[in-house]
């Protein structure tokens, strides 16, 4: 197994911004159809105003941050979500989840719309297996080969399950939202991206042998597809199909518990490895582990296994082991090593549970536009 297939890869954008494409409002002004929005998940309880001692940017401050990035994102994105290697879809994520936040954080259509175009590019891009000469699986579902990274134009379970848990992520959202799920236009290109996430993702991989493809060797590579199950279990409507996300879901999860343990820099503070069954240090790197926070951030606010005492324990980590001072940026979550402070996959949403780490994130150093998404999507969430 190479080590992208076992680790991943980080795009790190410093003191910059990432990418997007520019699309219409589409089906803006489709007639409504008579369906009813998914309840909203329990999200965190707000931070009423009179209790917040500190003065936090609001939404609007990280929106301008964001914008300054829309046209090269428009740029940058559409090539990489109309590409037909998976590689490029991994890489692509980054900015969907950036999106994503935004449109959570403002209801604005603009970051609903460049979302869905990036969605809806990667599934009309995708090919069936059979039709993939380097294909290891050459079954009935639909994929992307990857040649980059050693790969040797195979399908890589890792590539899809890091860009379609935030493609899930847009579908929930959507779901969320009365105005957009009760619109004809948006209700039809969420049905079928919802289907393809359903066919031609989870269950193309699950049947392809879970334990091999879903139930993964390290603990973020697992988050993953514990996120995508946690999304598509809210969502789905078939009583099998949300019997199989639960067992998934589920399993990951407590698994994930399981590697918990006390940081031995910080007792207030959690510690796991990223092997499974290890306590050995230095533990999960910071860069990877930030798959595991954007999992057990949307698990919590969905009462999925973890409370706010887990919430509590992880800032703590965040706060005093990864990030001590200043422009300090620890490699291991064990507080060794140092990093160039990428957090915007997962740890700047812990942002979300506390005030004062949400203040301490407002003047950080590593800035683009998944930072911006996420740090103005917790600036509405602690202000209710």
């Amino acid at each position: 197994m190479t080590s992208a297939k076992r680790y991943g890869r980080r795009a790190v954008l410093l003191l910059g911004v990432g990418s997007v494409v520019a699309v219409t409002a589409a089906n803006s002004a489709a007639r409504p159809c008579n369906a009813e929005p998914l309840p909203p998940p329990e999200q965190p309880v707000a931070v009423p105003e009179a209790t917040v001692k500190v003065n936090l940017k609001p939404v609007s401050y990280w929106q301008g941050v964001f914008e300054r990035s829309w046209d090269y994102q428009a740029r940058t994105a559409q090539p990489m979500s109309r590409s037909r290697d998976s590689q490029d879809h991994y890489d692509l994520s980054y900015t969907l989840d950036a999106n994503v936040a935004m449109f959570r954080a403002t209801g604005a259509l603009r970051y609903l719309d460049r979302s869905l175009a990036y969605v809806d590019n990667v599934a009309a891009s995708a090919a069936p297996s059979t039709s993939l000469p380097g294909s290891s699986f050459r079954d009935r579902y639909r994929g992307w080969p990857s040649s980059k990274s050693g790969e040797g134009g195979d399908e890589v379970p890792l590539y899809e399950s890091y860009f379609w848990r935030y493609a899930t992520q847009l579908l929930v959202a959507m779901r969320q939202s009365a105005a957009v799920y009760g619109n004809a236009g948006y209700r039809a290109v969420y049905e079928r991206l919802h289907t393809f996430a359903e066919v031609d993702v989870f269950e193309k991989w699950y049947s392809r042998g879970a334990g091999e493809t879903i139930f993964r060797d390290r603990t973020h590579m697992a988050a993953h597809w514990a996120l995508i199950a946690l999304n598509l279990g809210r969502l789905a409507t078939d009583p099998d199909r949300r019997a199989r996300y639960k067992q998934v879901h589920d399993t990951i999860s407590a698994q994930l518990r399981n590697q918990m343990t006390r940081n031995p820099a910080e007792p207030t503070a959690y510690f796991w490895s990223d092997v499974w069954g290890s306590t050995r240090r230095p533990g999960q790197d910071v860069g990877h582990g930030n798959g595991v926070m954007a999992y057990v951030v949307e698990a919590h606010d969905h009462r999925q296994g973890w409370s706010t005492a887990d919430m509590a324990a992880f800032g703590a980590l965040l706060g005093k082991v990864i990030w001590p001072r200043g422009t300090t940026y620890r490699e291991f979550v064990d507080g060794s090593g140092s990093d160039n402070g990428w957090i915007a996959d997962g740890f700047v949403k812990l942002g979300r549970y506390d005030a004062n780490l949400q203040h301490r994130l407002d003047s950080y150093q590593v800035v683009n536009d998944q930072f911006a998404g996420n740090m103005a999507l917790n600036a509405k969430i602690l202000r209710g």
